[in-house]
């Protein structure tokens, strides 16, 4: 598996679906993926669980789970800091935890303070060995070179504050960047794909001048419109992504010229299913008292934390409660939008679904499982046992995990959803399988079974570097 020695670009569609890419190119409406598709490889993969972005990008830049990195969801309890975290939801659910807070915790804390320290990323691996790094817009940016904020009231409290380790070139929507380019603002027009357009012009400059040596290139405005119309509805966004990574050949002269010097990997994050209703998943604990951020009080005196976003949520047991975390899952049973619930009992996982259970724990290299296994049926739940054994085991999950039932999206902190459009969260195939192309390899860099932990050792494998211990860790490490 190498390029020759070529440099690797890494473009990431956030939300692109294997389904809708395959239709598009066979369509002809992508001209740039098409070209890249009939140049290289094609591959379906599995990404991690949760499938919301932040989780999703940080095992890309990671090569773990969140088990290892420690990313659990878009909104999760703080057990430490007893409060909320929220990484944008919605705009109702940043003002439910303080808009200022939000922006923080998003843009600084995210990788620079919640990210654990022992999970490697790939930028810091890459400048560890002499090579040079960059990304632009990636959310998990952690690296070794710092960056003053540009408008550092934005995203600190005080200047100093202001200051993150990133990739040596680093664009971050014109908040971080590490050079100048005259690329235009990223957020003025994200109906018109003003982020996309701002990353094709920073990947312009960077080519021209074939400045790194990895690039993680993530274009998120497909996911934007897909949310809003449905993952068959956002076909102008998607042609504005195949635009965008048709500047990176076209700065190197086209698409042979391009493939001398590069290998490409285009890839998701994760997939997206249609959502036709919302469930308020706190509704299931309304006789409790529910710790909902900044204005309910003290958590100590809460029985329990809901951290509910897109498809995905996760129920804190509260130094008030009396009630375990068997009771707390049970009470989900037949309840709007519930699909899979997850929790830890005695040394095990239950996963229940429809009254019954399987439980499971990592043995021997594999998993030790007791009950019905079509409780997580591999066809449905692609990798489920041990996607959600590692999203479990992350320190900071809550008690209780919930995947949303097909159709549905649990309301966020400020009541939102996107009924009508897309989203995504679940362990079901829809939100989870992912497309993969690759060109400018000698042979096909996936594997038989490929999923999004293994880009980031991919990477520098073919940049001739050993992944660190932590892109490799075992599940069996948290039995």
């Amino acid at each position: 598996m190498t390029g020759g020695g070529k440099k690797l670009v890494l473009a990431v569609i956030d939300g692109l679906t294997p389904g809708v890419l395959e239709r598009a190119l066979d369509n002809g409406r992508l001209p740039v993926l098409r070209a890249l598709s009939e140049a290289g490889t094609y591959a379906r993969g599995t990404t991690t669980f949760p499938s919301v972005t932040p989780v999703c990008l940080t095992t890309i830049a990671t090569g773990a789970h969140p088990d290892v990195h420690g990313i659990p969801h878009l909104v999760w309890y703080h057990r430490e800091e007893r409060r909320l975290v929220e990484y944008g939801s919605s705009f109702a659910a940043m003002w439910a935890v303080g808009a200022r807070q939000c922006l923080r915790d998003t843009i600084v804390n995210m990788t620079q303070e919640h990210l654990f320290p022992e999970a490697t990323t790939v930028f810091e691996a890459v400048d560890d060995a002499g090579r040079v790094p960059g990304a632009i817009n990636f959310t998990c940016y952690r690296g070794r070179t710092p960056h003053r904020a540009r408008v550092p009231g934005i995203a600190a409290r005080r200047a100093s504050e202001a200051v993150v380790l990133g990739p040596r070139r680093f664009f971050f929507y014109n908040l971080y960047e590490s050079d100048r380019t005259d690329a235009p603002l990223a957020i003025r027009a994200r109906n018109a794909g003003s982020i996309d357009a701002y990353a094709g012009a920073v990947g312009r400059w960077l080519v021209t001048r074939d400045g790194f040596d990895f690039l993680v290139y993530y274009l998120p405005d497909y996911d934007y419109a897909s949310h809003v119309a449905g993952p068959e509805g956002a076909d102008a966004a998607l042609a504005r992504a195949d635009d965008a990574i048709g500047d990176l050949l076209a700065a190197a002269g086209g698409l042979d010229e391009f493939l001398e010097r590069y290998a490409i990997v285009v890839c998701s994050d994760h997939g997206q299913t249609r959502v036709d209703g919302a469930a308020t998943l706190a509704d299931a604990y309304a006789d409790l008292r529910i710790f909902t951020g900044r204005r309910s009080g003290s958590p100590d005196a809460c029985d329990v934390a809901v951290a509910a976003s897109n498809r995905y949520a996760m129920v804190y047991r509260l130094p008030g409660s009396r009630l375990d975390e068997r009771t707390l899952a049970e009470r989900l049973d037949g309840r709007d939008g519930v699909d899979v619930v997850v929790w830890r009992e005695e040394g095990a996982a239950v996963a229940r679904r429809e009254r019954e259970e399987l439980r499971f724990a990592p043995a021997d290299g594999s998993f030790r499982l007791e009950g019905d296994p079509d409780v997580l049926e591999a066809a449905r739940y692609p990798n489920g046992v041990e996607r959600a054994w590692r999203a479990l085991a992350c320190p900071r999950a809550g008690d209780v995990l919930v995947s949303a039932a097909d159709g549905c999206e649990f309301a966020d902190l400020g009541g939102r959803a996107h009924v009508g459009g897309g989203s995504h969260g679940s362990l079901v195939a829809g939100d989870s399988i992912i497309p993969l192309l690759a060109a400018g390899f000698e042979v096909s860099p996936f594997g038989p079974d490929p999923a999004t932990a293994d880009l980031a050792p991919l990477a520098l494998r073919h940049l001739g570097i050993r992944p660190p211990s932590s892109m490799s860790r075992p599940a069996h490490a948290h039995a």
